[in-house]
């Protein structure tokens, strides 16, 4: 068996073969650490998510507040191209932080909000109501979530509005069958 120096290719002979080996020169650049310096980027992400915790109240009153105010803007001026996107907005930034921040059932019930004008034909044909009881019902869960038992009540509510909004989405898409598969899939939102 030939054997070259280190760094150089290796040939190992046999009966019936011979096995190259190249050098590996990122094994130069390997920096060993020790075991008592190793980094955990996961325990560094949820301590500083731990930090900011007391934030979260602030941030997610924030943004039920955005999403009322663009409810108030359809309410005065009516569905146009600006308050659609900014009531869309508002409500798909719920959907997404909600659950990071610790309010997983405002993102289901923004998520419902989102699936009617995403999916709706004619947003002025939307009941007022539906519209109104999901823009109260993001304000509510953020409102009381700290109370005892609001939880359970959030999720039910949440899963209620959902259902709602599926019946009037099927009713209002029935001759639409290319938007009633997205509508009839099940929600993306993490469960709590």
């Amino acid at each position: 068996m030939a054997k070259e120096k280190p760094g150089m290719i290796e040939v190992k002979s046999f009966g019936t073969h011979h096995v190259i080996t190249q050098p590996n020169p990122l094994r130069k650049m390997l920096l060993r650490v020790p075991d008592s310096d190793l980094d955990d980027p996961v325990a560094r992400a949820e301590k500083a998510l731990a930090g900011l915790s007391g934030e979260f109240k602030q941030w997610m009153t924030i943004e039920a507040d955005r999403l009322s105010a663009a409810h108030a803007a359809i309410k005065r001026d009516g569905f146009n191209d600006r308050t659609r996107e900014e009531l869309f907005r508002a409500a798909h930034d719920i959907k997404g932080d909600a659950a990071t921040f610790g309010y997983p059932s405002a993102a289901a019930a923004a998520e419902s909000l989102c699936r009617i004008i995403e999916h709706a034909p004619d947003l002025d044909a939307v009941p007022a109501e539906l519209i109104a009881h999901h823009i109260n019902a993001v304000q509510a869960i953020v409102r009381e979530r700290t109370k005892l038992d609001t939880a359970v009540v959030a999720g039910v509510l949440s899963k209620q509005l959902r259902g709602i909004a599926d019946e009037f989405l099927t009713h209002a898409n029935r001759d639409r069958p290319e938007h009633l598969e997205a509508i009839l899939a099940p929600s993306i939102v993490p469960n709590e």
